[in-house]
């Protein structure tokens, strides 16, 4: 089969420095997986090749314009995306996720569903006073919950938001840290607090917990409360004991949202004690109201390796 080139002329540098990424590592991922070869000369672009890996090349290319057509960076999450969108024929609506911004930090960062899961993810949210967003480290499970609870606050859409999750560790046990509870469980609400920083200044969070309008506590603190007006983020609820999450989830009232975040294939629980999170999903799949949401190593947004990790444990597990 004779080989093709082609050229594709992007509208400026910036767009060019966007679509190739660091080191060009965006193009080495488009030819690894096209077996086309991509060649960056200024601004122009040439793909040559085997027919079909070319024009698999150019139309993955085309289906990320709305990133590199504007300079925004490109990850390979978002290229993976668009081969997936390529092969499902869901081209345009993975545009129209390029679009879609839910959110934006205090540095201007534009927040976006990253993948077609992600999007489903932030709907369910969106449409369910409960949600369990169930997944694999690094897939956005509480980044995207918590940006949608502050946004609620923000907007006086609720009254409070509260984040909490069990006090279990990997490893070690409570009673050897330094301080008192509050002290030793803030280790554990760490990725909790990450999420807030994108938002809001960390000066300004204290005096809204003060105010009782953002409350950050161990899962136990929810015991005998109502939890109305709020928005409730249950990170890590693999952790969670049945009868733990049994428990938080009656404490739901009025005019409130809950999402459930967890992986159930990284339990810190005893051998012998079952996930809390597994067995809600099988009694509580059916109940309308409730959105469930799976999220895959797919959907992982973090460094390219965690995604490898991810791969490689899921299948030393089968």
């Amino acid at each position: 089969m004779t080989e093709d080139s082609q050229t594709i002329s992007l509208p400026n540098i910036a767009s060019a420095i966007a679509l190739a990424g660091s080191q060009e590592e965006n193009l080495k991922y488009i030819a690894r997986h096209t077996g086309a070869n991509l060649v960056l000369r200024g601004q122009d672009l040439v793909i040559h090749g085997k027919p079909k890996p070319v024009q698999r090349s150019i139309d993955v290319i085309y289906c990320l314009k709305p990133y590199w057509g504007e300079a925004k960076p490109l990850t390979q999450p978002d290229i993976m995306t668009a081969f997936q969108a390529l092969d499902t024929g869901k081209t345009e609506e993975y545009q129209n996720i390029q679009k879609e911004v839910f959110a934006k930090t205090r540095n201007g960062e534009l927040i976006r569903a990253k993948t077609f899961r992600q999007r489903q993810y932030i709907k369910a949210i969106q449409q369910h006073d409960i949600t369990f967003g169930i997944g694999p480290a690094g897939t956005g499970k509480t980044f995207l919950a918590a940006v949608l609870a502050v946004q609620a606050l923000l907007k006086d859409e609720c009254d409070r938001l509260i984040l909490t999750r069990p006090a279990v560790e990997a490893g070690e046990r409570l009673g050897f840290l330094p301080g008192d509870l509050q002290q030793k469980v803030n280790p554990f609400l760490r990725p909790l607090y990450d999420a807030l920083y994108e938002f809001i200044d960390p000066m300004k969070i204290p005096e809204l917990m003060e105010k009782g309008k953002i409350e950050v506590a161990p899962l136990a603190y929810m015991r005998g409360r109502t939890l109305s007006n709020a928005y409730v983020i249950v990170d890590e609820a693999q952790n969670t004991t049945p009868a733990q999450l049994k428990m938080v989830l009656t404490r739901l009232g009025f005019g409130s949202k809950m999402i459930v975040t967890g992986d159930i294939t990284q339990t810190d629980l005893p051998s012998h004690q079952q996930s809390g999170l597994v067995v809600a999903t099988k009694i509580l799949r059916n109940v309308e109201g409730i959105g469930f949401c799976y999220l895959t190593q797919a959907d992982v947004v973090r460094h390219p390796l965690v995604q490898k990790i991810v791969a490689a444990y899921e299948a030393n597990s089968n």
